[in-house]
């Protein structure tokens, strides 16, 4: 089968399409012939040796796919439309995925919007509801907001009856993350006056924060008493530091987000997840904007796309 391999270290250059040997599952697996692949900021990572899991290469990344079950296993059945979290693999023609990580696919979904989904999807219900303890009609600020966490976080706010405030770029951006439920947009430049002058001056109740950066700071500042900042990551390739006595004069908090080491210690909450979203994937309420749509053998232009940050809306490989 043909797969995007990861040969070096060196960036989405690095990345190749060959000819590797078909999936072995374990007892434990469950094979999936993969039609989209989501890529991920992970994925980014894998092509530099920069995420805390580094495969021996050559390897195939992936997070996520979307796709058909091949045989019955895991309590799937061949034929059966699923969505899947591989963690590496998954930009190939067929992937062997935990079976814990498999989740049915309702048959309105398409498989373009069900890869782009899992990861991003996942981390964002976790970082509202779990970390950030989000009520409805609070107020909440998304960085990276046009890209695939951060529109996910704007549509799940949203539906959760939440005001988003979304940070953007460019006007193109600005368009996408309105399109995923931002009722209001704020360049990077000036944000935190911004906001300000939407909240009346009180603040914003939970920031979603997975790019860090220089923007950390204003960010802190732009919470009203008992807000929240979640840290998802750091795309912005700095890790910023928090002067904490601020946090004690507002009654604010700075909240960590690591869903996958979450899973590792409750691996049935991923599934409990699932569920819950599941229903809104239905109605309609999960839409994920669906940004570059590449073919397996631009496996590295697409993974580029997220490494340049130009990505506006979930970028896909198209495996078959």
């Amino acid at each position: 089968m043909r797969a995007a391999v990861i040969t070096e270290l060196t960036g989405p250059e690095a990345v190749q399409v060959r000819e590797v040997a078909d999936p072995e599952p374990t007892s434990e697996q469950v094979v999936v012939d993969v039609a989209y692949a989501g890529v991920t900021f992970p994925d980014v990572l894998h092509t530099r040796g920069e995420y805390q899991r580094r495969p021996e290469l050559p390897f195939t990344p992936g997070w996520e796919v979307a796709g058909v079950v091949r045989a019955d296993s895991g309590g799937h059945r061949a034929g059966d439309r699923v969505a899947a979290m591989p963690v590496t693999g998954g930009f190939a023609e067929a992937v062997a995925v935990d079976r814990g990580m498999v989740f049915p696919l309702p048959d309105a979904v398409p498989f373009d919007m069900g890869a782009a989904i899992p990861l991003n999807y996942l981390t964002a219900h976790f970082a509202l509801t779990r970390r950030g303890r989000l009520r409805a009609g609070e107020t909440v600020l998304v960085h990276g907001a046009a890209g695939g966490v951060g529109s996910a976080a704007c549509q799940l706010a949203a539906a959760s009856g939440a005001r988003v405030i979304a940070v953007v770029s460019t006007a193109g951006k600005g368009a996408v993350a309105r399109a995923a439920g931002a009722h209001d947009t704020v360049p990077v430049e000036g944000f935190r006056e911004q906001v300000r002058d939407l909240t009346d001056g009180r603040g914003v109740d939970v920031v979603v924060d997975p790019v860090g950066g220089d923007r950390f700071t204003d960010s802190l500042r732009s919470l009203a008493p008992e807000g929240r900042v979640l840290v998802l990551g750091f795309t912005g390739r700095e890790i910023p530091t928090v002067r904490v006595n601020r946090l004690l004069l507002t009654n604010t908090a700075v909240v960590g987000v690591a869903v996958a080491e979450y899973w590792s210690t409750r691996p049935e909450y991923v599934r409990e997840q699932w569920q819950e979203l599941v229903p809104l994937l239905e109605s309609g309420a999960i839409d994920p904007p669906i940004g570059g749509v590449f073919g397996l053998d631009d496996a590295g232009a697409a993974i580029r796309e997220l490494d340049d940050r130009r990505a506006a809306g979930k970028v896909l490989i198209r495996v078959r």
